[in-house]
Protein backbone atom coordinates (compact mmCIF):
# COMPACT_ATOMS: atom_id res chain seq x y z
CA UNK A 1 0.00 0.00 0.00
CA UNK A 2 1.34 3.42 -0.74
CA UNK A 3 1.86 6.46 1.37
CA UNK A 4 -0.72 8.20 0.10
CA UNK A 5 -3.11 4.89 0.15
CA UNK A 6 -2.13 5.03 3.78
CA UNK A 7 -3.05 8.25 4.41
CA UNK A 8 -6.61 7.56 2.64
CA UNK A 9 -7.14 4.10 4.32
CA UNK A 10 -7.93 2.72 0.80
CA UNK A 11 -6.16 -0.55 -0.26
CA UNK A 12 -4.54 0.44 -3.93
CA UNK A 13 -3.58 -3.44 -4.61
CA UNK A 14 -7.19 -3.77 -3.87
CA UNK A 15 -8.64 -1.38 -5.84
CA UNK A 16 -6.06 -1.90 -8.83
CA UNK A 17 -6.84 -5.31 -8.84
CA UNK A 18 -10.76 -4.82 -8.88
CA UNK A 19 -10.56 -1.78 -11.49
CA UNK A 20 -8.43 -4.72 -13.71
CA UNK A 21 -11.37 -6.87 -14.14
CA UNK A 22 -14.06 -3.79 -15.19
CA UNK A 23 -12.09 -1.10 -16.99
CA UNK A 24 -10.63 -2.82 -20.43
CA UNK A 25 -7.27 -1.98 -20.86
CA UNK A 26 -7.07 -0.54 -17.26
CA UNK A 27 -2.87 -1.21 -15.68
CA UNK A 28 -1.95 -0.87 -12.36
CA UNK A 29 -0.13 0.32 -10.09
CA UNK A 30 -2.90 2.93 -8.43
CA UNK A 31 -2.48 6.00 -6.63
CA UNK A 32 -4.83 8.38 -4.43
CA UNK A 33 -4.82 11.93 -3.70
CA UNK A 34 -7.79 13.06 -1.97
CA UNK A 35 -9.15 16.36 -3.22
CA UNK A 36 -9.91 19.51 -1.09
CA UNK A 37 -12.92 20.81 0.18
CA UNK A 38 -16.07 19.35 2.32
CA UNK A 39 -17.46 16.72 0.75
CA UNK A 40 -19.06 14.41 2.84
CA UNK A 41 -18.39 11.86 0.78
CA UNK A 42 -14.94 11.38 0.55
CA UNK A 43 -13.91 11.86 -3.63
CA UNK A 44 -9.88 10.78 -5.35
CA UNK A 45 -7.90 11.69 -7.90
CA UNK A 46 -6.92 8.36 -9.01
CA UNK A 47 -3.63 8.01 -11.09
CA UNK A 48 -2.65 5.32 -12.80
CA UNK A 49 -0.70 4.14 -16.31
CA UNK A 50 -3.48 3.86 -18.06
CA UNK A 51 -5.76 6.35 -16.48
CA UNK A 52 -6.94 9.16 -15.08
CA UNK A 53 -10.08 8.80 -13.03
CA UNK A 54 -11.80 9.92 -9.78
CA UNK A 55 -13.13 7.82 -6.76
CA UNK A 56 -16.13 9.08 -4.92
CA UNK A 57 -16.66 6.60 -1.79
CA UNK A 58 -18.62 6.69 1.54
CA UNK A 59 -16.76 7.74 4.31
CA UNK A 60 -16.63 4.50 6.28
CA UNK A 61 -18.61 0.98 6.22
CA UNK A 62 -22.05 1.10 5.46
CA UNK A 63 -22.53 -0.73 8.94
CA UNK A 64 -21.51 2.50 10.61
CA UNK A 65 -23.76 4.51 8.69
CA UNK A 66 -27.74 5.77 8.54
CA UNK A 67 -29.28 3.57 6.03
CA UNK A 68 -30.11 6.56 3.97
CA UNK A 69 -26.81 8.47 4.96
CA UNK A 70 -23.84 9.17 2.01
CA UNK A 71 -26.09 6.89 -0.20
CA UNK A 72 -23.22 7.44 -3.13
CA UNK A 73 -25.34 4.20 -5.27
CA UNK A 74 -28.15 6.84 -5.65
CA UNK A 75 -25.43 9.23 -7.06
CA UNK A 76 -24.23 6.68 -9.19
CA UNK A 77 -27.85 6.04 -10.46
CA UNK A 78 -28.16 9.78 -11.25
CA UNK A 79 -25.19 10.30 -12.88
CA UNK A 80 -25.44 7.22 -15.45
CA UNK A 81 -29.31 8.86 -15.98
CA UNK A 82 -28.36 11.85 -17.30
CA UNK A 83 -25.99 10.81 -19.26
CA UNK A 84 -26.74 11.88 -22.95
CA UNK A 85 -29.27 14.57 -22.11
CA UNK A 86 -28.12 18.31 -22.19
CA UNK A 87 -26.99 17.95 -18.40
CA UNK A 88 -23.46 18.20 -18.60
CA UNK A 89 -22.71 15.45 -16.16
CA UNK A 90 -19.29 13.12 -15.57
CA UNK A 91 -19.31 9.86 -17.28
CA UNK A 92 -19.28 7.02 -14.78
CA UNK A 93 -17.97 3.79 -15.04
CA UNK A 94 -18.64 1.05 -12.29
CA UNK A 95 -19.87 1.25 -9.39
CA UNK A 96 -18.67 -0.77 -6.51
CA UNK A 97 -21.19 -1.97 -3.54
CA UNK A 98 -19.34 -4.93 -2.29
CA UNK A 99 -17.63 -3.57 1.55
CA UNK A 100 -14.86 -6.68 0.71
CA UNK A 101 -12.93 -4.65 -1.89
CA UNK A 102 -12.12 -1.35 -0.33
CA UNK A 103 -14.25 -2.15 3.21
CA UNK A 104 -16.77 0.86 1.85
CA UNK A 105 -18.87 1.24 -1.22
CA UNK A 106 -17.46 3.78 -3.94
CA UNK A 107 -17.96 4.56 -7.58
CA UNK A 108 -15.48 5.23 -10.57
CA UNK A 109 -16.27 8.27 -12.75
CA UNK A 110 -14.35 10.01 -15.53
CA UNK A 111 -12.01 12.89 -14.28
CA UNK A 112 -13.34 16.08 -15.83
CA UNK A 113 -10.37 19.53 -16.21
CA UNK A 114 -11.92 22.46 -16.05
CA UNK A 115 -12.49 25.50 -13.44
CA UNK A 116 -14.35 25.54 -10.35
CA UNK A 117 -14.78 29.20 -9.27
CA UNK A 118 -15.00 29.18 -5.49
CA UNK A 119 -16.21 32.54 -5.42
CA UNK A 120 -19.73 33.81 -6.75
CA UNK A 121 -18.26 37.75 -7.43
CA UNK A 122 -15.38 35.68 -9.95
CA UNK A 123 -12.89 37.97 -8.98
CA UNK A 124 -10.35 36.56 -11.27
CA UNK A 125 -12.56 37.57 -14.53
CA UNK A 126 -13.59 40.66 -16.52
CA UNK A 127 -16.80 42.11 -16.60
CA UNK A 128 -18.18 40.35 -19.54
CA UNK A 129 -16.68 36.87 -18.93
CA UNK A 130 -18.49 37.00 -15.62
CA UNK A 131 -21.79 37.19 -17.42
CA UNK A 132 -21.34 34.55 -19.77
CA UNK A 133 -20.22 32.19 -16.87
CA UNK A 134 -23.72 33.40 -15.02
CA UNK A 135 -25.45 32.25 -18.30
CA UNK A 136 -23.79 29.32 -18.54
CA UNK A 137 -25.02 28.64 -15.03
CA UNK A 138 -29.07 29.64 -16.07
CA UNK A 139 -28.90 27.60 -18.91
CA UNK A 140 -27.25 24.65 -16.94
CA UNK A 141 -29.78 24.60 -14.19
CA UNK A 142 -32.72 25.16 -16.79
CA UNK A 143 -31.80 21.96 -18.83
CA UNK A 144 -31.72 20.07 -15.39
CA UNK A 145 -35.14 20.85 -14.98
CA UNK A 146 -36.23 20.16 -18.39
CA UNK A 147 -35.78 16.51 -17.74
CA UNK A 148 -38.50 14.72 -17.52
CA UNK A 149 -37.40 12.35 -14.37
CA UNK A 150 -39.61 9.02 -16.28
CA UNK A 151 -37.80 9.34 -19.32
CA UNK A 152 -34.72 8.46 -18.22
CA UNK A 153 -35.78 6.14 -15.52
CA UNK A 154 -35.89 7.77 -12.54
CA UNK A 155 -39.65 8.26 -12.19
CA UNK A 156 -38.95 6.53 -8.63
CA UNK A 157 -35.98 8.72 -7.83
CA UNK A 158 -37.98 10.06 -4.72
CA UNK A 159 -41.54 10.74 -3.85
CA UNK A 160 -43.94 12.95 -6.22
CA UNK A 161 -46.11 15.76 -5.14
CA UNK A 162 -46.29 17.89 -1.64
CA UNK A 163 -42.56 17.92 -1.98
CA UNK A 164 -42.77 21.29 0.16
CA UNK A 165 -45.27 20.14 2.28
CA UNK A 166 -43.38 17.16 3.19
CA UNK A 167 -39.96 19.01 3.54
CA UNK A 168 -41.34 21.70 6.10
CA UNK A 169 -42.95 19.34 8.00
CA UNK A 170 -39.67 17.13 8.37
CA UNK A 171 -37.07 20.38 9.11
CA UNK A 172 -39.74 21.49 11.64
CA UNK A 173 -39.45 18.23 13.43
CA UNK A 174 -35.95 17.97 12.92
CA UNK A 175 -34.98 21.79 14.24
CA UNK A 176 -38.05 21.28 17.24
CA UNK A 177 -35.64 18.15 18.50
CA UNK A 178 -32.27 20.65 18.15
CA UNK A 179 -33.64 23.73 19.02
CA UNK A 180 -31.29 25.37 21.86
CA UNK A 181 -33.46 28.61 22.25
CA UNK A 182 -36.16 30.67 20.45
CA UNK A 183 -35.22 32.34 17.35
CA UNK A 184 -38.38 34.56 16.89
CA UNK A 185 -37.83 34.59 13.30
CA UNK A 186 -37.65 30.51 13.07
CA UNK A 187 -41.10 30.46 14.83
CA UNK A 188 -42.98 33.20 12.47
CA UNK A 189 -41.82 30.89 9.55
CA UNK A 190 -42.90 27.56 10.66
CA UNK A 191 -45.94 29.20 10.76
CA UNK A 192 -45.90 31.46 7.37
CA UNK A 193 -44.53 28.58 5.26
CA UNK A 194 -47.40 25.83 5.52
CA UNK A 195 -49.80 28.09 4.61
CA UNK A 196 -48.11 30.14 1.54
CA UNK A 197 -47.86 26.59 -0.47
CA UNK A 198 -47.78 27.30 -4.24
CA UNK A 199 -50.47 25.63 -6.07
CA UNK A 200 -48.33 24.60 -8.76
CA UNK A 201 -47.23 20.89 -7.47
CA UNK A 202 -44.08 20.09 -10.48
CA UNK A 203 -42.00 17.14 -9.67
CA UNK A 204 -38.92 17.51 -11.50
CA UNK A 205 -34.92 15.71 -10.42
CA UNK A 206 -33.43 17.83 -8.10
CA UNK A 207 -29.82 18.69 -7.74
CA UNK A 208 -30.22 19.70 -3.92
CA UNK A 209 -27.66 21.62 -3.83
CA UNK A 210 -26.97 23.56 -6.94
CA UNK A 211 -24.31 26.79 -6.62
CA UNK A 212 -21.42 28.00 -8.51
CA UNK A 213 -19.04 25.89 -6.72
CA UNK A 214 -20.12 22.44 -7.73
CA UNK A 215 -19.74 23.23 -11.03
CA UNK A 216 -16.81 22.45 -13.48
CA UNK A 217 -16.26 25.02 -16.36
CA UNK A 218 -14.66 24.43 -19.58
CA UNK A 219 -10.95 25.76 -19.21
CA UNK A 220 -11.30 28.77 -21.40
CA UNK A 221 -14.87 28.86 -22.71
CA UNK A 222 -18.17 29.96 -20.23
CA UNK A 223 -20.22 26.34 -20.61
CA UNK A 224 -20.45 24.16 -17.81
CA UNK A 225 -19.24 20.59 -19.01
CA UNK A 226 -19.81 18.64 -15.25
CA UNK A 227 -22.20 19.28 -12.23
CA UNK A 228 -20.57 17.34 -9.19
CA UNK A 229 -21.78 16.55 -6.00
CA UNK A 230 -25.09 14.56 -6.38
CA UNK A 231 -25.28 13.50 -2.66
CA UNK A 232 -28.77 15.41 -1.92
CA UNK A 233 -30.40 14.64 -5.06
CA UNK A 234 -33.87 13.19 -5.27
CA UNK A 235 -37.45 14.41 -6.90
CA UNK A 236 -38.80 17.35 -5.52
CA UNK A 237 -40.23 21.33 -6.99
CA UNK A 238 -37.34 22.45 -9.31
CA UNK A 239 -38.24 26.14 -7.97
CA UNK A 240 -37.00 24.79 -4.36
CA UNK A 241 -33.82 23.68 -6.33
CA UNK A 242 -33.71 27.19 -8.22
CA UNK A 243 -34.75 29.53 -5.58
CA UNK A 244 -31.50 27.51 -3.73
CA UNK A 245 -29.01 29.40 -5.61
CA UNK A 246 -30.46 32.46 -6.32
CA UNK A 247 -29.88 32.81 -2.32
CA UNK A 248 -26.38 34.49 -3.38
CA UNK A 249 -28.00 37.97 -4.52
CA UNK A 250 -29.21 37.90 -0.83
CA UNK A 251 -26.61 36.88 1.42
CA UNK A 252 -22.87 38.93 1.97
CA UNK A 253 -19.60 37.79 0.74
CA UNK A 254 -18.96 35.76 3.79
CA UNK A 255 -22.23 33.75 3.92
CA UNK A 256 -23.10 31.08 1.69
CA UNK A 257 -20.43 32.94 -1.40
CA UNK A 258 -23.30 35.26 -1.33
CA UNK A 259 -23.43 38.83 -3.62
CA UNK A 260 -24.86 41.09 -1.35
CA UNK A 261 -24.00 44.91 -0.80
CA UNK A 262 -21.68 44.29 -4.10
CA UNK A 263 -21.84 46.41 -7.15
CA UNK A 264 -23.11 43.72 -9.02
CA UNK A 265 -23.52 45.83 -12.37
CA UNK A 266 -20.34 47.11 -12.23
CA UNK A 267 -19.09 43.60 -12.25
CA UNK A 268 -21.28 42.09 -15.12
CA UNK A 269 -23.29 40.04 -12.83
CA UNK A 270 -27.06 39.78 -13.86
CA UNK A 271 -29.53 41.50 -11.88
CA UNK A 272 -31.87 38.97 -10.12
CA UNK A 273 -34.66 39.55 -11.90
CA UNK A 274 -32.85 39.24 -15.63
CA UNK A 275 -31.88 35.93 -14.36
CA UNK A 276 -35.11 34.83 -13.21
CA UNK A 277 -36.79 35.57 -16.39
CA UNK A 278 -33.84 34.12 -18.39
CA UNK A 279 -34.93 30.76 -16.70
CA UNK A 280 -38.21 31.17 -16.63
CA UNK A 281 -37.98 31.14 -20.85
CA UNK A 282 -35.73 28.84 -20.77
CA UNK A 283 -38.02 26.12 -18.87
CA UNK A 284 -41.06 27.37 -20.04
CA UNK A 285 -42.37 28.98 -17.00
CA UNK A 286 -44.37 31.90 -19.23
CA UNK A 287 -45.89 33.57 -16.11
CA UNK A 288 -42.49 33.94 -14.50
CA UNK A 289 -41.89 32.94 -10.55
CA UNK A 290 -44.63 35.25 -8.84
CA UNK A 291 -43.96 33.31 -5.36
CA UNK A 292 -40.10 33.26 -5.45
CA UNK A 293 -40.18 34.75 -1.52
CA UNK A 294 -41.94 31.73 -1.00
CA UNK A 295 -38.78 29.90 -2.34
CA UNK A 296 -35.95 31.85 -0.96
CA UNK A 297 -37.99 31.67 2.46
CA UNK A 298 -38.33 27.75 2.49
CA UNK A 299 -34.32 27.65 1.50
CA UNK A 300 -33.28 29.73 3.87
CA UNK A 301 -35.45 27.76 6.77
CA UNK A 302 -33.95 25.02 5.34
CA UNK A 303 -30.75 26.32 6.17
CA UNK A 304 -31.40 27.80 9.72
CA UNK A 305 -32.36 24.00 10.64
CA UNK A 306 -29.24 22.69 9.49
CA UNK A 307 -27.44 25.49 11.30
CA UNK A 308 -29.30 24.39 14.34
CA UNK A 309 -28.99 20.83 14.08
CA UNK A 310 -24.65 21.68 13.95
CA UNK A 311 -25.34 24.48 16.69
CA UNK A 312 -27.02 21.72 19.48
CA UNK A 313 -24.22 18.97 18.24
CA UNK A 314 -21.68 21.71 19.17
CA UNK A 315 -23.14 22.06 22.38
CA UNK A 316 -23.49 18.32 22.97
CA UNK A 317 -19.19 18.01 22.04
CA UNK A 318 -20.16 15.86 19.25
CA UNK A 319 -19.02 18.84 16.53
CA UNK A 320 -17.00 20.75 18.28
CA UNK A 321 -14.39 22.45 16.24
CA UNK A 322 -14.64 25.94 16.11
CA UNK A 323 -16.18 25.54 12.18
CA UNK A 324 -19.04 23.87 13.32
CA UNK A 325 -19.58 26.62 16.09
CA UNK A 326 -19.37 29.40 13.94
CA UNK A 327 -21.88 27.63 11.50
CA UNK A 328 -24.37 26.82 14.21
CA UNK A 329 -24.14 30.57 15.10
CA UNK A 330 -25.83 31.35 11.86
CA UNK A 331 -29.40 30.05 12.27
CA UNK A 332 -30.48 32.98 14.34
CA UNK A 333 -29.47 35.73 11.15
CA UNK A 334 -30.46 32.89 8.48
CA UNK A 335 -34.00 32.54 9.58
CA UNK A 336 -33.96 36.38 10.00
CA UNK A 337 -33.16 36.99 6.78
CA UNK A 338 -36.09 34.15 5.53
CA UNK A 339 -38.89 35.45 7.56
CA UNK A 340 -37.07 39.11 6.03
CA UNK A 341 -37.54 37.53 2.38
CA UNK A 342 -40.78 35.85 3.08
CA UNK A 343 -42.75 39.19 3.31
CA UNK A 344 -41.60 40.21 -0.47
Amino acid sequence: MSETAAHSTLDTDALARWLAGMLPGFEGPVRLEKFKGGQSNPTFALESPSHRLVLRSKPGPVSQLLPSAHAIEREYRVLAALAGTDVPVPRVHALCEDESVLGRMFYIMERVEGRIFWNSALPELDPAERGAIYAAMNRTVSALHRVDPESVGLADYGASGNYFARQIGRWTKQYRAAETGTIEAMERLIEWLPTRIPDDDATRIVHGDFRIDNLVFHPDEPRVIAVLDWELSTLGHPLADFAYHCLAWFTPPGIMRGLAGLDIEALGIPRLSGYIADYCRATGRDGGIPDMPFYLAYNLFRLAGIAQGIARRAEQGTASSAQAVETGKLARPVAELGWKLAQG
